[in-house]
């Protein structure tokens, strides 16, 4: 059997971090050779998240939740992983310390955190309250009153904020200027003005 078919039969033919039965294939997990204990069998939309060729999408790895019990440990440390780079997000960090690995598995995890985690870094995407991806320079509408520590004032909801910064490493933060003041604003209280 080709390492493809021993994978399909492992997984039930499906992708083994979110289900999905469509567009199946092998993903090395890194430090790792074309074997099938160092194989995933993924999706596209994971593959895709997984190599960085699209940003991660923190709703999509909820299916962690599930695929973090697996017995494969090549799964188990992918889902470490993802877990560790997402723990920002808060329900990741959760589901992180209930993930327990033996000592093997975790060195593994630990050991290709530096590869992925260089991509993750290049793919801090900041998104505003409707998913909307945010740039450099564009409008934003406050969505909510916010209270500007430091500056003695109320932003008010719907006050227009032009020309935001992104802030490299936090893709929860932006930066813009209200009241003549630079001011640092959390993008789940910000929707992108079109």
């Amino acid at each position: 059997m080709t390492r493809e078919e021993l994978l399909h039969q492992r997984s039930g033919s499906l992708c083994e971090l979110c289900g999905n039965t469509e567009t199946l294939q092998a993903y090395d997990v890194p430090p790792g050779a074309a074997e099938v204990d160092k194989s995933i069998l993924v999706c596209t939309t994971c593959l895709e998240q997984l190599q960085g060729t699209q940003p991660p999408d923190a709703n999509h790895w909820r299916c962690l939740n599930t695929s973090m019990w697996s017995t494969v440990p090549a799964v188990q440390v992918t889902a470490w992983r993802l877990l560790t780079r997402l723990s920002d997000q808060g329900w990741p960090q959760d589901l992180l310390d209930m993930l327990y690995l033996d000592d093997e598995t975790l060195a593994w995890a630990k050991s290709g955190m530096g590869e992925e985690e260089s991509v993750a870094e290049q793919q801090v995407v900041h998104k505003d309250s409707n998913g909307t991806i945010l740039a450099t320079g564009d409008t934003v509408v406050l969505i909510k009153d916010l209270d500007v520590k430091g500056g003695g004032f109320t932003a008010k909801r719907g006050t227009a904020v032009k020309g935001i910064a992104l802030v490299d490493d936090n893709a929860a933060q932006i930066e813009g200027r209200i009241n003549g003041q630079q001011i640092v604003i959390l993008t789940q209280y910000v929707k992108k003005s079109m």
